[in-house]
């Protein structure tokens, strides 16, 4: 479905996506990255809106650069906005659909369609300049499915929608995937992700970190220091408790926190309530680290260069 070779792409001295070279069948894949990682970049390449400094990409066995025809069996919602602020979500859909190449009457029919599908038909026939940064983000995500593309691109589509929204929405991109149809979303939240798909891509600084399953990338992990960090009523005395116990590498107290370093989390936490209540300390707060993807990405920075 989608094939790179060795493909870098520069903004003067800047690396957005550095030598990636990727190989997908048709399925559903998660591209998972913190931002400013390159994610937008690699998918603005594979959309063929920018040229690559270095390498081929191959979509559908087709150059993407220049090629409307690949474009109308792609379906693409950008992470930015491009609307025309007075004209409703009816107007803007179907002629997004003529420029596809479809007849008035057909893009009539599908900017309808579509609309109604994200949950936007009562609101389609207001200005854009009307609605909300959710029912926005339904928009776009109308048009890009308007067509009935074989593939659709989607660029943080969650983006300014509340709870309500992003269950909607995941329920229409699963639809679209029972179809047997493909899916390329990106997106700096794991959760948003794991709801559509268990095949993740990795990036951070434009590079392929790792790509597979969520247990593939769990897998990796295993024996790796987890941070937990605690706020208690005693940070001394909880953090003497944890190196008694030995479950912990390392800590640091910074006030009323206490963040560990542990290779052995399951234990903390299947322990801690009963170590809590033996000694009398009170922990109001406990944040694993691991619930960052910023933290899982610096742990695969290290692996690679073997610091770990």
């Amino acid at each position: 479905m989608i094939e790179l070779s060795n493909v870098t792409k520069m903004y003067g001295k800047v690396i957005g996506v550095n030598d990636f070279t990727l190989t997908l069948q048709p399925g559903a894949y998660g591209l998972l990255g913190p931002n400013g990682s390159g994610k937008s970049t690699l998918l603005n390449l594979i959309t063929g809106q920018l040229r690559p400094t270095q390498g081929t990409i191959r979509v559908m066995g087709e150059s993407p650069r220049n090629n409307a025809s690949l474009f109308r069996r792609m379906g693409y919602c950008p992470g930015g906005e491009g609307f025309y602020s007075d004209v409703s979500a009816y107007d803007w859909v179907k002629y997004l659909q003529q420029l596809q190449g479809m007849t008035a009457a057909d893009a009539d029919v599908a900017a309808g369609r579509s609309l109604e599908l994200v949950g936007m038909s009562t609101a389609m026939h207001r200005p854009i300049s009307s609605y909300s940064r959710g029912m926005r983000q339904r928009t776009k995500l109308a048009q890009a499915l308007a067509h009935n593309p074989e593939i659709l691109i989607l660029d943080e589509p969650f983006s300014g929608l509340d709870p309500i929204g992003r269950h909607e929405l995941t329920t229409v991109l699963l639809d679209w995937v029972d179809l047997g149809k493909s899916l390329l979303f990106a997106s700096h939240v794991l959760h948003e992700i794991e709801s559509l798909t268990q095949s993740f891509l990795l990036i951070c600084g434009g590079r392929l970190l790792a790509s597979g399953t969520a247990e593939d990338v769990h897998a990796m992990m295993v024996g790796l220091p987890n941070e937990i960090a605690f706020k208690c009523s005693d940070p001394h005395r909880l953090g003497e408790l944890l190196l008694r116990e030995r479950v912990v590498d390392s800590l640091r107290i910074v006030d009323a926190t206490v963040t560990v370093a542990t290779r052995d989390p399951a234990r903390i936490y299947g322990q801690l309530p009963g170590w809590l209540k033996t000694s009398g300390i009170d922990v109001t707060e406990m944040h694993s680290a691991d619930e960052s993807l910023q933290a899982l990405f610096n742990s695969l920075m290290k692996m690679h260069r073997g610091e770990l």
